[in-house]
């Protein structure tokens, strides 16, 4: 592969997913310093009946009880945590069901704009953004490598890469090992 070759997949790949990457970074440093965003619960409605987090067909029956309570069944999954059970994906409005001696309380939780932008970070968006973060996730691979391998086979950038890179892998180590 000839090294303009390499420059070019290089900067469409950077070009096309640095507006994802930024994104990424400020959702996930916002988060890291406790700016989380809100599940702000729009309404509650409380169901007779029962749900039984640890069951087979776990999935039917919170679509039966949405049913009932006349809310929309759209979702991919649900997700048990404890004794609540919640669907997803969570970046949009979304349910959550917690048993209850009265029954079943159904809050419907709509994110603000910073708690989608997490949930989305976290993989809670629907399959098909699922998918595009895979693809995302490995062009940033090959960008960060024909990066690395464009500054390695450059002459004038040989060392400063390589000095850049092991001062990188050292620093992340260490802080891996004090974690």
């Amino acid at each position: 592969m000839s090294r303009k070759l390499l420059i070019n997949i290089h900067l469409y790949l950077a070009a096309f997913f640095a507006p994802m990457v930024i994104l990424m970074a400020i959702s996930g440093g916002l988060y890291l310093v406790g700016i989380k965003g809100e599940q702000r619960v729009e309404s509650s409605v409380l169901l007779p009946g029962s749900l039984n987090p640890d069951s087979a067909q776990l999935e039917q029956d919170v679509r039966a009880l949405l049913d009932q309570a006349g809310l929309s069944g759209d979702f991919e999954q649900v997700k048990v945590r404890g004794r609540e059970v919640s669907t997803r994906p969570s970046n949009r409005l979304n349910y959550r069901l917690t048993p209850s001696e009265g029954g079943v309380q159904i809050d419907v939780v709509k994110p603000s704009l910073q708690a989608s932008l997490i949930e989305l970070h976290k993989g809670h968006g629907p399959q098909w953004f699922r998918l595009g973060q895979q693809i995302f996730s490995l062009a940033l691979v090959l960008i960060m490598l024909s990066g690395l391998w464009l500054g390695l086979a450059a002459k004038g950038l040989r060392t400063r890469t390589l000095q850049l890179s092991v001062g990188g892998l050292a620093v992340f180590l260490l802080l891996a090992l004090f974690a």
